[in-house]
């Protein structure tokens, strides 16, 4: 019996002994990790500095600080929404009462990546907690030593039979989507997540699939072009364009380009200095793979800005391509990158009905002041979540859920939602014995038939 195989095994006898579903157990738990956080926050920033150069700042930003966020607020909330819920009874079910009572799955696999290691691991496991499941957490290979700080603090706070951390590559992935869990929650590619629901689909497990997708960006003439400017630099080169729901490419109206790109490389400069690869808080690409994919997506491109790199220390600068257009390599996968490449467009239905023909990205970004405008796109494209007049910010609450549609996802998580992702929900009557009505029981007669049209079909 492999490891896996092993570890499933005891974390569903853990399970069934109901340990993991009393709220003082839950809370406990999540009081237990939100802890053990805060006191390894320094081994946290040095294995995300050692995986991807991240300043401490960043990693406080974009990864520590929301996951203790995410976990503070599902602790404020979890008494609430582990009541049952009350809903009204039909009179043909009279008397009675009817109400919905979330229960957790069992034994979850939670399969995070590497680009933001930490957070996108801490997050669902918490929700996991929340919701009273075991979990095995399997982080990406690529990030080693933050996957390993995860290992360390999952196992000196919580016995493996109830969280464990499975460390490795690709064998590791295999061996364990050979298991049958009772619920799976992967954050990755499109390629890898289309290989983990064909895997779960052989025990008809539920999953969560977390993707990406080309997430394009829109300016059009009556945006603030300063503040366009600034929030889209951030979400674009944040952890080197290393993230799901960057901006991968901007749409930029022809009439206010020529004010605009100025304006865009003012703000990357005010970020990342006048010499981004010796600046000190420039994240690099995670490996040489990737560093080589992204050199062979900036090949033959207009390059207006940046497009210098360090292969030692595999950084790549901020970089901005104009003229781009769908038929060109950067424009046929997502970039996962510090490039950007600009498309014009002189009429706004046009630059929509080009989005429209891909597939559906997991964020769209929209910088206009024409309220008619933002209500007209966001009720036309589909995606998974997005903003006007900024970038990024939808996914840093807990008061929203976030996950994608079609190619970018399915399911979502975030606060509440992450209770409901890993609970099932299934609906009670509680019915009075002490009156039972004839009407429902054979034999029919007319008389029976009468009765049951003033019951049924009503409203």
């Amino acid at each position: 019996m492999s490891h896996a195989a092993e570890t499933v095994m005891m974390q569903n006898e853990y399970f069934y002994t109901g340990r993991t579903k009393p709220y003082e157990f839950r809370m406990d738990a999540l009081s237990s990790l939100r802890k053990a956080i805060i006191r390894n926050e320094s081994a946290i920033f040095d294995a995300l500095h050692e995986d991807l150069l991240k300043s401490p700042f960043e990693a406080f930003e974009t990864e520590v600080g929301i996951a203790i966020d995410e976990i503070t607020f599902l602790m404020k909330h979890l008494r609430r929404w582990m009541k049952p819920s009350r809903v009204r009874t039909p009179l043909a079910q009279f008397p009675s009462r009817s109400f919905v009572l979330a229960e957790p799955y069992g034994a979850a696999l939670i399969m995070s990546p590497w680009n933001y290691p930490f957070q996108l691991t801490i997050e669902p496991l918490a929700g996991a907690i929340a919701a009273g499941n075991t979990a095995i957490l399997k982080p990406s290979d690529y990030s080693r030593a933050t996957s390993k700080v995860i290992a360390d603090i999952v196992h000196a706070t919580f016995p493996p039979d109830y969280v464990d951390v499975v460390l490795g590559g690709r064998e590791s992935n295999q061996d364990l989507l050979q298991q049958q869990f009772d619920y799976i929650f992967f954050t990755g590619g499109v390629t890898v997540g289309k290989l983990v629901m064909e895997s779960a689909a052989q025990f008809v497990t539920p999953v969560t699939l977390e993707l990406g997708g080309k997430s394009p960006c829109i300016v059009d003439e009556t945006a603030d072009l300063d503040v366009a400017a600034k929030r889209i630099a951030w979400g674009k080169f944040l952890n080197a364009g290393q993230t799901c729901v960057a901006p991968d490419h901007l749409y930029v109206q022809e009439s206010i380009k020529h004010k605009f790109l100025p304006k865009l490389k003012q703000a990357i400069t005010e970020f990342y200095t006048e010499d981004p690869l010796t600046c000190g808080w420039l994240p690099k690409i995670i490996n040489q793979k990737h560093y080589d994919r992204l050199h062979g997506l900036m090949a033959n491109e207009e390059i207006i800005f940046g497009g210098r790199s360090d292969p030692q220390s595999l950084l790549i600068e901020p970089t901005i391509i104009d003229n781009a257009a769908y038929n060109h390599p950067v424009m046929q996968e997502e970039i996962f990158g510090p490039l950007l490449p600009i498309l014009e467009f002189r009429n706004l239905y046009d630059a929509v009905t080009e989005i429209r023909k891909h597939p559906k990205p997991l964020a769209l970004y929209l910088f206009t002041g024409n309220r008619k405008t933002a209500k007209s796109i966001l009720g036309t494209v589909s995606f998974g979540g997005g903003c006007v007049n900024d970038t990024i910010v939808q996914l840093a609450t807990s008061r929203m859920p976030f996950g994608g549609v079609g190619n970018s996802g399915m399911g979502s998580y975030h606060g509440k939602a992450s209770f409901d992702t890993f609970s099932h929900y299934k609906s009670i009557v509680h019915k009075s014995s002490r009156i039972d009505l004839p009407i429902r029981y054979l034999p029919p007669t007319g008389k029976k038939m009468k009765g049951l049209r003033k019951f049924i079909g009503k409203k």
